[in-house]
């Protein structure tokens, strides 16, 4: 290879040169001339604090953009909005719920490829409440695959290492015994989607929710420091890679925009064991206090509007409701819905 179509040889020569004036004179080898290179080119970007940022960015510019398909369905005049069940058995919540909405074939067809997505950002236990309740995704999963599901894909784009949150969280096993697959993000598999918010223009979103037929979104209510709530909305922060610390410059706008993005078929709010201080990470049990709730519904900013009831809030001190509704996302008057309260 010449020195006219190998931009890296000048750097290469200065590692010789290095050498030769330390009295230590030896020709590099390909391999620690390419390791050198990518030290110093890794190191650049290190300190400039770019990284993986510049490579997702470069990354989606290089793909072809794709939109988010809409995973709503057609509800019929009279339907439900929303359906709300109380009681101590946390299982039986959600099949009450659920039936009151219609019951799951409402949504959900045989032969369809089906996302579950929990939250399962932190390495907690189910006690702990900093994830969605494990007994409500088994359930879930165990009537989509009742209905015929071709493929039910629980995952979420975790904040810890995901290994280890899916397993402390108990959500891995409860899915796999109740039939589904879980599917954990790694490095690649993340796809470059069009957002057109107004802070997020692009994310890259983990395949699933690219190329699943339904969506179920299953979050969980608890305190979160920054936005004081983080529940239907804000847990579609699980479906972007890259880093997504960058949002928190703006972070309820872009609790709005990937609101916007994802239009999921049914949302349903676990209000079991809430996290009502330190989030959104906890860890002391004496900030979890039960409620033993589930609520159901197909407008996310309205089960979000009953939600924050729990942690003591209004839902107009919650900014990512107001900018939500303002996109048209929703409406903060859940009571205004039709409901049901069980």
């Amino acid at each position: 290879m010449t020195r006219k179509n190998n931009p890296d040889l000048p750097l290469a020569d200065a590692l010789q040169r290095a050498a030769d004036n330390a009295g230590k004179p030896r020709a590099y080898t390909r391999r620690e001339i390419t390791s050198k290179i990518a030290q110093t080119s890794v190191a650049a970007l290190a300190t400039l604090g770019l990284g993986t940022w510049l490579y997702d960015r470069e990354t989606a510019r290089a793909e072809p953009l794709i939109k988010m398909r809409d995973h709503r369905i057609a509800r019929p005049a009279g339907a439900v909005d929303m359906a709300i069940a109380r009681g101590p058995d946390a299982v039986e919540n959600v099949r009450k719920a659920l039936k009151a909405m219609g019951g799951l074939e409402t949504f959900i067809k045989p032969g369809e490829r089906v996302v579950v997505k929990p939250n399962v950002g932190w390495n907690r236990l189910p006690e702990q409440a900093a994830n969605t309740n494990p007994e409500l995704v088994a359930e879930v999963v165990r009537q989509c695959v009742t209905l015929g599901a071709k493929e039910v894909w629980v995952t979420d784009v975790s904040v810890n290492k995901v290994e280890q949150c899916f397993a402390r969280s108990g959500i891995e096993a409860a899915a796999k015994a109740a039939g589904a697959k879980v599917v954990l993000p790694g490095s690649t598999g993340f796809r470059a989607v069009a957002v057109g918010g107004r802070v997020l223009q692009t994310a890259e979103v983990f395949w699933p929710f690219v190329d699943a037929d339904k969506i179920i979104n299953m979050p969980i209510v608890k305190h979160h420091g920054l936005t004081n709530a983080t529940m239907s909305l804000k847990n579609w922060y699980g479906v972007i890679g890259g880093h997504r610390v960058r949002l928190h410059q703006e972070i309820d706008q872009s609790i709005a925009d990937l609101a916007a993005m994802m239009k999921p078929t049914l949302t349903i709010l676990d209000a079991t064991r809430v996290l009502l201080a330190n989030g959104p990470t906890g860890g002391s049990l004496d900030d979890v206090k039960r409620f033993d709730t589930v609520a159901v519904g197909v407008d996310e900013v309205a089960l979000d509007a009953f939600g924050a009831g729990f942690l003591n809030r209004s839902p107009s001190e919650l900014g990512f409701l107001a900018r939500a509704v303002a996109a048209g996302i929703g409406t903060l008057d859940y009571k205004s819905l039709k409901r049901v309260e069980l």
